[in-house]
């Protein structure tokens, strides 16, 4: 009985999500309703001890990642430099590549640090425009923009700053640098694959005499394009706050550590303000402040270089970002809630005992974590109900093993892209929302992107186990 509560709390949340209604709302009724029907009496502690405390660490510590990100994305694209970086791509790699095109250049916008959702909104216009002149069926367009946002830029590529490569982070005391070979392979392996099969999908659409389909509106957005492309910044300036963000994400974690070695404490001798002393263990949040800081100077950088571009749209256009950020931190927390709640109930002892009888360490973590994160339909959700409820097991048995716990940090972080890109996903539904297409038309490609990226997964823990490489 306990298990089907458990199971039942899952279903519900994942139906909600599903239907679209809003996971801040319906996490901690799922979570509460689970406890209610297992000891009604500790509802309300376990609301305000558990659930709360779990969100509002959760927001402490990843919130200003969230808000940086948004800010700098919405700058990027207000300042018509996402507009340029891909006219750029189209111009050296060739509008007959459109596949190849379309996934450069949302990978350079995500591993440059800019939102998975901003990414959809400023390429796509541009995308459209792309496949229509190519006349390649648009219905295949949200695969490759899936590929190129939503797979190894967003957490195999080792300093990514997209936030399911930081969250580890904090639970396995690395860094977003972790294991640097196996995210190379992990990436490599994806895009290859990936390419291969929508290039494969765009053959056999193209053979059976099926074009790009009536889409006036899209022609409008390519034409607007452009008009426009001439007014645009130069490349190279446009590329250079993404280059920056990389670089000094990568200087940042080894100054911090330098600066401030294992701890730092903050005493009444510095803040007089103080009562008592506030002592920081630094190794668990080096990922985070670095990646905060590499954002912050790519905020600056994008307002030196385009601020007559971006003023008119300033107020407006970071309002937007803020709440954006809000909403997507605050989705993420809920569910980071939810998961320790449902840790706590005796029905989950169940569910992680199956998971854990994979006697393997790495794929015991990668099981659990894609598993949650398919079921909640969120990357970082799902990471966080499962390092939240089974770190410990995690670490203990990658020690036992003698695995090194960036290998855990890598093999987790890409589990959490695996299978989270499933119907109900957030970023799936606001891709087909945004390319104007259905679930029937597209979901097809976006899943077969899901399963190649699932199996890297296991391809970088064969690799680890075959080279030992790190």
């Amino acid at each position: 009985m306990s298990f089907l509560i458990v199971l039942a709390a899952l279903g519900f949340l994942m139906l909600a999500a599903y239907r679209g209604y809003s996971v801040i709302l319906f996490a901690p009724i799922a979570a509460l309703g689970a406890v209610l029907l297992t000891d009604p009496s500790a509802v309300a502690p376990a609301f305000s001890g558990i659930f709360m405390e779990k969100m509002v660490g959760f927001v402490k510590l990843y919130f200003p990642v969230f808000l940086l990100g948004a800010v700098f994305g919405k700058l990027i694209e207000l300042s018509g430099f996402s507009e340029a970086i891909v006219m750029a791509a189209i111009r050296y790699i060739g509008r007959s590549r459109a596949n190849a095109v379309i996934v450069t250049v949302c990978a350079a916008l995500t591993y440059g640090g800019v939102s998975l959702f901003v990414v959809v909104f400023a390429v796509y216009p541009f995308a459209a425009e792309l496949y229509r002149q190519s006349n390649i069926p648009k219905r295949l367009m949200p695969g490759a923009i899936a590929l190129g946002a939503f797979s190894f830029t967003m957490d195999t590529l080792p300093g990514t700053p997209q936030i399911q490569n930081i969250i580890p982070t904090t639970f396995f005391q690395t860094t977003g640098w972790a294991a640097p070979w196996l995210g190379v392979a992990g990436s490599v392996m994806t895009v290859t694959v990936g390419l291969l099969y929508l290039e494969w999908r765009r053959r056999a659409a193209m053979a059976k005499g099926e074009g790009y389909g009536a889409d006036s509106a899209a022609a409008q957005e390519g034409k607007e394009a452009r008009k426009d492309a001439k007014d645009l910044p130069h490349p190279l300036l446009s590329i250079a706050p993404l280059l920056l963000v990389g670089v000094a994400n990568f200087v940042l974690t080894n100054l911090i550590r330098d600066a401030y070695g294992a701890s730092h404490q903050l005493t009444s001798d510095t803040l007089p303000g103080l009562h008592a002393p506030v002592t920081t263990t630094v190794k668990t949040v080096v990922g985070i402040w670095a990646v905060e800081g590499a954002l912050l100077l790519g905020i600056l950088l994008v307002c030196a270089t385009a601020f007559g571009r971006i003023r008119a749209a300033f107020a407006e256009g970071t309002k937007a970002a803020v709440g954006g950020a809000l909403l997507a931190s605050m989705n993420t927390a809920s569910e980071y809630g939810f998961g320790g709640v449902i840790a706590a109930l005796p029905g989950f002892i169940a569910v992680s005992d199956a998971l854990k009888s994979v006697p393997d360490p790495l794929v015991n973590a990668a099981l659990s974590v894609t598993t949650l994160s398919g079921i909640t339909g969120s990357a970082s959700g799902g990471m966080s109900i499962a390092l939240a409820a089974m770190s410990d097991y995690f670490i203990a048995g990658a020690q036992a093993a003698h695995i090194p716990l960036e290998v855990l940090h890598r093999v987790v972080a890409m589990a959490s892209g695996g299978m989270d890109t499933l119907p109900h996903n957030g970023a799936v539904i606001t891709l087909l929302a945004v390319t104007g297409l259905t679930h029937k038309q597209s979901y097809k490609d976006i899943f077969g992107i899901t399963i190649i990226k699932t199996a890297a997964v296991f391809f970088v823990i064969g690799v680890y186990y075959l080279t030992g490489m790190v």
